[in-house]
């Protein structure tokens, strides 16, 4: 039998500047378009700062920054 190969997690935090959040539904939509690529966040409303956390084996940058665009929100 042979071995599978492994990919070995790694774990990073980035904190992203995020233009046009002001609410609770804000915060909400981010954190949960976070979960839904296999990322997480911790979102500070007043200082417009999303701290995120993801496995760079899975995720990008890219894709974690296209995740909270979607949700209308300017990533700068």
């Amino acid at each position: 039998m042979e071995a599978k190969e492994r990919k070995e997690s790694i774990m990073t935090t980035n904190t992203l500047n995020v233009q046009g959040m002001s609410c609770q539904h804000c915060v909400n939509a981010i954190e949960s378009a976070l979960r839904s690529i296999g990322a997480s966040g911790r979102v500070d409303l007043p200082n417009g700062r999303v701290e995120v956390s993801y496995d760079e084996s899975k995720l990008t940058l890219e894709q974690i920054k296209a995740a909270i665009e979607e949700q209308g929100y300017d990533v700068v």
